[in-house]
């Protein structure tokens, strides 16, 4: 039996949950899953019960608790280092951790302005002068690790790692809010959104029930 527990939010909206559960999922590694739904009144009740900070996502294992993405993503690339969950080169390893700070950090005018909401289609919207500053980093981002690191593969550095899972949300952003991709960036977007992992993701999130007013931006 698995010692390892991830508390998530709604999958619909909750682009930081996603992450760390993608890279679990894709690296075969068992692990109980509690949703908790957000912005409820019992929601900070609950979340508190998992996650000193009252937020998803939060990892448990045994005795350890793990809270916030990235520090969740860092843990298990330690516990399982035989999933190579980060490059085994240096320099690419590197990289792949810059660009994911770079996620974890920044892009603010995308993340206020184009939010995750996977069962919305608004094309068009959110398009200030800020989110595509942001929208042309990301493509730069994309087009040039995956061809200077992925040797042919159909991920930033070839096989799918943190890094990927660090950008997935924004896959789904661009298909909510319909950004063209072009070229490279168009074929890795693709590569993600065609991960069977990704696939049982989104079909969740669209059964989910719950809807959160505030998240849903333009209607």
């Amino acid at each position: 039996m698995t010692s390892l527990t991830l508390i998530i939010g709604n999958k619909n909206y909750s682009s930081w949950s996603l992450r760390p559960w993608l890279v679990l999922r894709n690296a075969a590694i068992p692990f109980e899953e509690i949703r908790i739904p957000l912005y409820t009144p019992e929601s900070v009740v609950e979340l508190l019960k998992w996650s000193p900070s009252g937020k998803v996502p939060a990892l448990h294992d045994g005795e350890s608790q793990v809270w916030d993405s990235l520090a969740i993503c860092e843990y298990l690339a330690d516990r399982f280092p035989d999933k190579h969950l980060w490059l085994d080169d240096s320099t690419a390893r590197a990289i792949a951790r810059s660009i994911g700070a770079e996620m974890y950090g920044g892009f603010n005018s995308l993340r206020e302005h184009m939010s995750m909401n996977i069962r919305a289609r608004h094309p068009n919207q959110g398009r200030t002068a800020g989110s595509l500053a942001d929208i042309a980093r990301i493509t730069e981002i994309w087009t040039d690790c995956r061809t200077r690191f992925s040797g042919g593969g159909a991920f930033l550095f070839g096989r799918l790692g943190i890094a990927d899972a660090m950008y997935a949300p924004v896959v789904l952003r661009f298909l909510t809010y319909g950004v063209e991709l072009t070229g490279v960036a168009r074929d890795y977007a693709n590569s993600v959104l065609a991960l069977p992992a990704l696939q049982e993701w989104v079909t969740a999130a669209t059964t989910e029930i719950e809807r959160i007013d505030t998240l849903e931006l333009y209607e």
